[in-house]
């Protein structure tokens, strides 16, 4: 799209024609990305409708995110190949079957099936509207315009569990992938009037495709070997084949991205300390971002009773939160030392994960809430200081790729933290059940004392002698099942908590950094700037 073809789309639609391409193309990402989080609080519902563990259910998260993952490097070949306006169209398409496809669905695993299909578009969608929306505004207006965009794609995954929850609570679990189908269909209708480029496909540009298929065959066999280690056995032959394959595809990706002239992700980057610790972070900052978001519904509905409405709505005064701090924290970024901030927001978040570690079935909504507001709140300080210390890391010449590098590492981290944190949690519940099992001897007095107490009480209801002591060992085993799951969160709350304590180290190197701007002779750029900023500078 040239600057030729947005004047005389300007002259056609009038003076507010940029802020309708952008309202086309926020809403229809806002639709796609809304989608990431909203199947969160339907993890318990989804278990129960199929007979499957978490270990198995949790991929209606894992495989979203790392699909999205992989398909960014895909956006700007889908762009140049079709063009703006029909690029966007099909996408939108792709999303609309991934979504019949999870409403439809017969099994868990067609399910998942839909659920990569709105991953793709999800990853493909994002880079797109960021790259049209720069384009389409002057210099002086791309603050703002992408301040909007911002905001927009920190709003959907705040209000995905909310809506989720509501939904789930009125009607079930399916519906609620119906929820971003009506901004999906007001964004096609917008694209069709405003989306530049013209409807037909172009000659396909070059692309690294053997490179491509590697790095998703890599990420979906260390995915899947993660997940079903429980299952599998974590020594077992399978398992130990699938890791191996997964570690193969990755080394050679990794060989392949050092010996090509244009890298889909530029390794070489990594030869720069303070560059690979702020990716680091990232990376920690993905786990603790989405796991956290994956794993607080499911907490509030299996150990504390909340319904998927409340489940949602307990993240909503932490989200406000984060969309209305994240720009004051980004202009402290200019007078503060940016890797500070970052490691200030750290300690924020492992302290908010400590707190969750003490929640249990008497815990109250606010109490809880009040801990992700403090989790979050470091988010907020994490957000926009970690891109500008990366940055200042690298030459303006490297910015670009650094950018990519930092964004598909954070958001690959989100896929690792789920999987990570589900396998943790149900290895520490199963010890903790086989331990609180072993317990329970005839000289337990309090499991006694209990025993007895459960009797007297069927009995007061009628219920034959005979049936006293089986339903009383019954309800004893489901004693002792809820608090081993109870210990098993706690313990992954604590082990994000550890994590983003160690992540304190590659955090302070940043402090290291020099700004690649002062190296050049041009002044130093803003809080978060990235690439935008960069590009609209010179």
């Amino acid at each position: 799209m040239t600057s030729d073809d947005i004047d005389a789309l300007i002259a056609r639609h009038g003076p507010s024609y940029r802020w309708f391409v952008t309202g086309a193309l926020i809403t229809g990402a806002v639709a796609m990305v809304l989608s990431a989080t909203i199947v969160n609080v339907a993890v318990p519902s989804v278990m129960g409708a199929y007979g499957i563990g978490q270990d198995r259910a949790q991929w209606m998260a894992t495989a979203f995110i790392a699909t999205m993952v992989a398909s960014q490097l895909l956006s700007a070949w889908i762009v140049g190949a079709l063009g703006e306006r029909l690029a966007f169209l099909i996408i939108n398409a792709v999303f609309l079957v991934g979504t019949a496809i999870t409403v439809t669905s017969v099994s868990f695993d067609v399910l998942i099936v839909g659920r990569v299909l709105q991953g793709f578009a999800a990853g493909t969608v994002q880079p797109m509207v960021m790259a049209l929306i720069f384009q389409i505004f002057p210099p002086q207006r791309r603050g703002l315009a992408m301040g909007v965009y911002g905001t927009g794609i920190q709003l959907a995954p705040m209000m995905g569990p909310m809506m989720g929850g509501l939904v789930i609570d009125a009607l079930s679990w399916r519906e609620i992938f119906l929820v971003p189908v009506p901004l999906c269909l007001v964004s096609v209708v917008m694209a069709l009037m405003f989306l530049p480029g013209a409807m037909k496909v172009r000659s396909l540009p070059k692309f690294d495709w053997t490179s491509f298929i590697l790095l998703c065959a890599a990420i979906f066999l260390l995915l899947t070997a993660g997940a079903n280690g429980q299952r599998f056995g974590w020594v077992s032959d399978k398992l130990i084949a699938i890791t191996m394959l997964g570690l193969a595809a990755g080394s050679f990706f990794v060989w392949l991205q050092l010996r090509s002239p244009s890298p889909l992700l530029d390794f070489s980057l990594f030869r720069n300390a303070q560059f690979a610790s702020a990716v680091a972070v990232g990376f920690v900052f993905g786990i603790g971002n989405f796991a956290s978001n994956y794993v607080v519904p499911v907490f509030l509905q299996q150990v504390q009773g909340f319904t998927a409405g409340l489940a949602g709505l307990v993240l909503v005064p932490a989200g406000v939160l984060v969309i209305s701090t994240t720009p004051l924290f980004g202009r402290l970024t200019d007078r503060f030392p940016a890797h500070v901030l970052v490691m200030i927001g750290i300690s924020l978040f492992a302290c908010g994960n400590f707190l969750m570690s003490g929640a249990d079935v008497n815990t109250t909504f606010w109490t809880f809430a009040f801990y992700i507001i403090v989790a979050r709140f470091g988010m907020a300080m994490i957000m926009p200081s970690l891109s500008a210390s990366a940055l200042r890391a690298l030459t303006p010449e490297q910015v670009n790729k650094g950018s990519g590098t930092v964004n598909f590492c954070r958001q690959f981290g989100g896929a690792v933290g789920i999987t990570s944190f589900v396998v943790f949690t149900e290895q520490r519940t199963q010890f903790h059940g086989e331990a609180l099992t072993a317990t329970q001897t005839p000289e337990n007095a309090a499991s006694r004392e209990m025993l007895d107490q459960v009797g007297t009480i069927m009995g007061e209801a009628g219920l034959p002698e005979r049936l006293h002591d089986s339903g009383a060992l019954h309800y004893l085993g489901s004693v002792i099942e809820a608090q081993a799951l109870t210990l098993g969160y706690q313990d992954g709350f604590i082990m994000i908590s550890v994590v983003f304590v160690l992540a304190l180290i590659p955090a302070w190197i940043l402090g290291r950094a020099k700004p690649s701007a002062e190296a050049g002779g041009t002044p130093k750029p803003g809080p978060a700037a990235g690439p935008v900023a960069q590009r609209a500078k010179r």
